[in-house]
């Protein structure tokens, strides 16, 4: 079965040679230093143009700036207008994640940009690792009930080992049950993904470095 990687990138530089190295589709965003935040129009333009001039999908960070998952209304706003811009632009999905204060999915921000992202893939990305651990089965669910294609995590905050959360990864992938994508991601890297997709019988993979 052949393993999907998706290549986390910051701006155009580096899209060719990570295509050309073996990156199946591109995770597009900009700032990687504080997890990514939306590109301007020029890079999205370039980016998506080159990369299905290659047959390779293009997915769009929409998050407005660095800090927390918790988002006022105009900055929902400011999401949603990035979100309605990408989307002309021809991205093929959208990575996005909004949460309220108490931990969990926010999920009226939710629904207004899953409203929007109609016709698109979606990821809800690593905010999900800041929800509430006892919630975050129940969080899988929500997410799959309103028609989100995948959840990039790591399994536990940024700072573990990827290695160290294989046991509760699994679980993720155990709950989706193929309802949505488990997209492992954060370290992973050429030398430990067979490793970690054969431990969780994943068939995607995310990262900066999933193709070196």
């Amino acid at each position: 079965m052949h393993m999907l990687k998706e290549v986390c990138v910051e701006n155009f530089k580096k899209v060719p040679e990570l295509i050309a190295k073996g990156a199946d589709r591109i995770e597009l965003c900009d700032n990687l230093a504080v997890g990514g935040t939306t590109v301007s129009h020029g890079v999205a333009a370039e980016t998506i143009s080159y990369c299905h001039g290659k047959n390779i999908k293009v997915m769009s960070m929409i998050r407005p700036r660095c800090g927390n998952f918790i988002y006022s209304k105009e900055e929902i706003e400011i999401m949603k207008q990035d979100l309605v811009h990408l989307k002309q632009l021809g991205t093929d999905g959208v990575v996005l994640g909004c949460l309220d204060n108490k931990n969990w999915i926010d999920e009226e921000a939710m629904i207004t940009l899953l409203e929007q992202a109609e016709g698109l893939e979606v990821t809800f990305h690593m905010a999900f690792d800041q929800i509430n651990p006892d919630n975050q089965l129940k969080a899988i669910d929500w997410l799959v009930k309103h028609g989100v294609d995948r959840i990039l995590t790591h399994g536990g905050q940024l700072d573990s080992k990827i290695e160290d959360n294989l046991v509760r990864l699994k679980e993720y992938v155990d709950h989706a049950a193929g309802r949505i994508i488990i997209l492992p991601g954060g370290g992973i890297t050429g030398k430990n993904l067979d490793f970690i997709t054969t431990e969780l019988s994943v068939s995607e993979v995310h990262g900066t470095r999933v193709v070196d």
